[in-house]
């Protein structure tokens, strides 16, 4: 009832899975990784113990295949289970037991796992393969363009319902926090790998930061479009965005650091955003482009959850910028 890829970026040593099954929730039972160490997939009336302990595993040192022999050897019921591991060397290994439901099977090579069950044939394992090895994008779009490749090849037979995609990086989680880059999933629903898809792109919207070298400057012509589209929606200086943080900043006498240093709210270099990193340098503002209209595009943009596209005073990240068109209707 379900198919997954499990699999080492060699380029980056980013590690993830992708899956997709005609079960809830997919994504709370198959996918487990740990940056530097590798990935699991464990399916066909999972065993959960697989995940943390072959991740124990691998982090002592065992390899792919001698992790995953050991948790199948000691598991009663190991010809009804179906798993696959990569290690964080590329080495790489895939079980199916022996009463696994029809067609069940799995495929390895440099780097990744493919295994599923229950599928409408071998065709499903192998779109998965030939897509992960013809390469071409990046490594979250190639997992979860492996799971299209399933899909047309006919995919689960029962149908589909959940899908996920987990992929880990050393403090490549929120704020680097952790090490957990992308979890996404996809619990219920008709399309779930085209879902995936959609959050993927979300994903790149709300977390990637742009490069220096994307950033659009904010001249004369630009500034006054941006103007235009923010009044257009309420987002300028004074404007009901702004607003949103009001009752936070009042709570038990708290005060913005901008307003705790006897600066303006729409300081461009005091606002409470302060310490949040910025893409580039600041340049000069151009007319009719103040600290005001700045603070209000940061004010904005929180509320959007694009903070991590916050660029210095005088520029404007292209994504954003798509994303304000759109919310004014001028996209």
């Amino acid at each position: 009832m379900t198919y997954s890829i499990v699999a080492l970026d060699p380029a980056t040593g980013d590690l993830g899975v992708a899956t997709q099954s005609k079960f809830l929730a997919v994504g709370a039972v198959v996918p487990w990784a740990r940056a530097g160490v590798g990935a699991i997939a464990t399916q066909s009336f999972a065993n959960v113990a697989y995940g943390p302990d072959g991740l124990a595993a691998l982090a002592a040192g065992q390899s792919a295949a001698e992790a995953l022999a050991a948790l199948v050897a000691a598991d009663p019921l190991r010809e009804q289970r179906q798993a696959g591991s990569v290690d964080a060397h590329g080495g790489s290994a895939t079980h199916t037991g022996r009463e696994c439901f029809a067609w069940a099977g799995g495929r390895t090579g440099p780097g990744f796992a493919a295994q599923g069950n229950i599928l409408a044939g071998a065709a499903v394992v192998d779109g998965i393969v030939e897509t992960f090895t013809a390469g071409g994008q990046p490594f979250p779009e190639l997992l979860v363009a492996c799971l299209a490749a399933a899909e047309a090849g006919g995919g689960d037979r029962r149908g589909r319902e959940s899908a996920a995609l987990l992929i880990v990086r050393e403090k490549g989680g929120y704020g680097g926090g952790n090490d957990i880059w992308m979890d996404l999933r996809v619990d219920h629903h008709d399309d779930p790998v085209g879902e995936l898809g959609r959050l993927l792109e979300l994903h790149h919207l709300y977390l990637d930061r742009p490069a220096v070298s994307e950033l659009l400057p904010l001249d004369v012509t630009l500034a006054a479009e941006v103007r235009s589209l923010m009044t257009r929606i309420g987002a300028q200086p004074g404007g009901a965005f702004g607003n949103v943080y009001q009752p936070m900043w009042q709570v038990a006498g708290w005060e913005p650091p901008a307003a705790a240093a006897g600066e303006g709210a729409g300081d461009a270099e005091g606002a409470a955003d302060a310490e949040r990193p910025r893409t580039g340098e600041p340049r000069p503002l151009p007319d009719g482009w103040d600290d005001a209209w700045q603070g209000a595009l940061w004010d904005w943009m929180g509320v959007e959850n694009l903070e991590e596209r916050t660029t210095a005073p005088g520029w404007i990240d292209p994504r954003v910028l798509a994303v304000l068109r759109s919310r004014s209707g001028s996209a």
